[in-house]
């Protein structure tokens, strides 16, 4: 797993097109960065929910399924992240900013790709974990989950999704 880029004595941090931001000018309700190289980066901070991605039943059901080995009390964006990270290592900036007060978190994520595309990674991430955790289970029920699975629309999912939870406003609310 490559060592997270964390911005240097400038407070700058490189992000994988190479263009730099400052950590401190970007607030917390950005989901989408529009970059100086003229595309669109997504943005994700370890205050933002995995409700971001998935219902609050999902959430739940993680929550109390997966044990973390950390300083982390439960699964949460953090660990989602590490996930999207050790999948897409070249395409992911990371900043550990726990030491600066004026940005309101701690880890910051910023991808080569948009919003949209880190929601159906982040999903498509999801239903694998899951996958796994059933294949742990009796025959019978991973059997039945991988099909589904197989009928399970990721791109259909996350435009509905996206739609009911109007991600126009960063003042969206858990569906």
């Amino acid at each position: 797993m490559p060592t997270p880029r964390v911005p240097g004595d400038d407070d700058r941090l490189e992000l994988p097109c190479g263009e730099t931001v400052r950590p401190v000018d970007l607030d917390m309700g950005i989901r989408e960065l529009e970059c100086a190289c003229g595309e669109r980066h997504a943005l994700v901070v370890d205050a933002h929910p995995i409700s971001r991605f998935v219902p609050e039943s999902i959430v739940d059901v993680l929550s109390e399924s997966l044990e973390t080995d950390d300083e982390f009390s439960e699964f949460g964006t953090p660990h989602l992240m590490g996930m999207v990270l050790e999948e897409f290592p070249e395409d992911t900036a990371v900043a550990d900013v726990a030491d600066d007060g004026r940005v309101g978190y701690a880890l910051l994520w910023i991808f080569d790709f948009d919003a949209r595309r880190l929601h159906e990674v982040v999903v498509e991430l999801l239903v694998e974990l899951m996958e796994h955790a059933a294949s742990h289970g009796d025959s019978a029920t991973a059997d039945r989950f991988e099909e589904q699975m197989h009928e399970f629309d990721v791109t259909a999912f996350v435009e509905q999704y996206r739609r009911e939870r109007s991600f126009d406003s960063e003042f969206d609310e858990p569906v």
